[in-house]
């Protein structure tokens, strides 16, 4: 397995545990003043996950095998 991989599965398994935030369950605080702590929370994810899965398409996508499916060299 290639370093990259295993570094894209280990982010992707923590991603996938912090996703489940329980600690933000009971918090009844608000981010700016008017925003809950768990929605907070969700719209950071959110940004973190995109910008994760964006680095990921633009390393990972398989340029050789899409060439050749194109009839490409």
């Amino acid at each position: 397995m290639k370093k990259s991989t295993l570094i894209f599965l280990i982010v992707f398994i923590v991603l996938g545990v912090l996703h489940q935030d329980v600690w933000n369950w009971d918090n009844a605080n608000l981010v700016f003043g008017f925003m809950p702590v768990g929605l907070a929370y969700h719209a950071a994810y959110s940004l973190v996950a995109a910008t994760f899965w964006a680095v990921v398409l633009r390393l990972a996508w398989p340029h050789k095998l899409e060439e050749w499916a194109d009839g490409g060299d």
